[in-house]
Parts: structure tokens; sequence; C-alpha cells
């Protein structure tokens, strides 16, 4: 996880980051362990890094890549299974603000990364936000996954959402499926929605069906 943290340390730099290499490598530490807590099982580090991954391939489409990979590290850096609504969200976006202005991102980036980590609760950007919408594209790019790759994402979540009732998880499940698939586009920048759309919406499609 070694590089993971040196590719925190370089996003926060090229935000403005004032602390020094030691700060910025515990920050980086820090937030790997919180994405290590045993309640995840999709909310992991291997989820984090398939989102940096797809940010940096299409980094070119973003205003300000190091803002989005530092909204990505941040975006699930407080996540409970059984906090309501977008709860978890909210306080991402406050840790966000806070741990980036400890470290000496300037205060309105700062405040950008928040609002970007505040969209990934419904993954809904306004007109002309290429960098909310590189987030939100790279947060859901698991839906565009191959079938195997998506049943275990599947499987990993109702892990997450153990303590609720097989009932009440199949219809909390079932509106998530329905919001997604009534979106005009579940994925908003043309490169992307071009390759991934098809592809997710029969995955959606497919479990929103059930086993055959």
């Amino acid at each position: 996880m070694t590089s993971l943290v040196d590719d925190f340390r370089a996003a926060a730099r090229q935000a403005g980051a004032t602390a020094d290499d030691g700060d910025l490598t515990a920050a980086g530490e820090y937030l790997l362990s919180r994405w290590s807590e045993p309640q995840r099982h999709y909310h992991t580090a291997a989820h984090l890094s398939a989102v940096l991954d797809v940010i940096d391939r299409h980094a070119d489409l973003a205003s300000h890549p190091e803002r989005v990979r530092l909204a990505a590290w941040m975006h699930d850096a407080v996540y409970d299974p059984r906090a309501l609504g977008d709860a978890n969200e909210r306080d991402s976006a406050e840790f966000a603000a806070g741990l980036l202005t400890t470290l000496g991102v300037p205060d309105e980036v700062a405040a950008e990364v928040a609002r970007l980590v505040g969209l990934t609760a419904g993954h809904a950007t306004g007109e002309d936000d290429p960098d909310g919408e590189l987030l939100c594209d790279a947060d859901l790019a698991i839906l565009a996954s191959d079938e195997e790759t998506y049943d275990a994402y599947t499987a990993a979540i109702r892990r997450e959402y153990a303590h609720v009732p097989d009932d009440a998880f199949r219809d909390g499940r079932a509106q998530v499926l329905k919001a997604l698939l009534e979106l005009p586009s579940i994925y908003r920048l043309p490169p992307l929605r071009e390759a991934w759309e098809a592809k997710a919406r029969a995955n959606l499609s497919r479990e929103m069906l059930g086993p055959a």
C-alpha cells in the first residue's frame, strides 16, 4: 500500500498542501486504516484503488484531477453501514475539509474537495462539473464490470448490510437499482458513458430480476 500513500502525498502537494512529508505520509496511512475497518467488505482499499485507477486513466477529462483524487480518498473515509440517509457522505465531506485544512491545503481547495465528496451521496452533478462527473463515474465504474466481478460486488454489499433482514435488504436494494436504471444516463462523461452504460444497465437489470 506504500504506492497508494505516495499517490496521496503527491495529490495533496499538487492541491497546495504545506505540511511536511512526514505528516502527509501519516495522513495517507491513517486514511488507509479507515478504508481497512472490519465493517467494510466492498468499501475497502481495493475499491479506493479501483476508483483512483479510473481517475488516473481519465485525468484529462477533469479540470483539477488532483482534487478528484483527494475526493476519491475521502469519499468513503467515514463508512458505517448502519448510518441513515446520506450521513456517511456528509460526515466524509466534513472530515475531508478538516483533514485537508490541517495539512495546509488552501481553504477553497479543501472546500471544493468536500463538495466533490458530497456528490457521491446521490451521484448527481450539475452542469459544467467535469471534476464531479469524473468522481461519480469512477465511483460507479463497478456497475459496468463483468458478471463475475459484479456478483462479487453485490455479495460484498450484502455482507456489509448483514444486520438488515433479507426482505428489508431486498426492498432497499431494489429501490437503489430502480433509481439507477431510471437515470437518463448512469455515466456522465461521454467517453465513459459510451464504454460502460450498456453493460451497467445489463448488470443492474439482471440483479433486479434476481436468480433465474
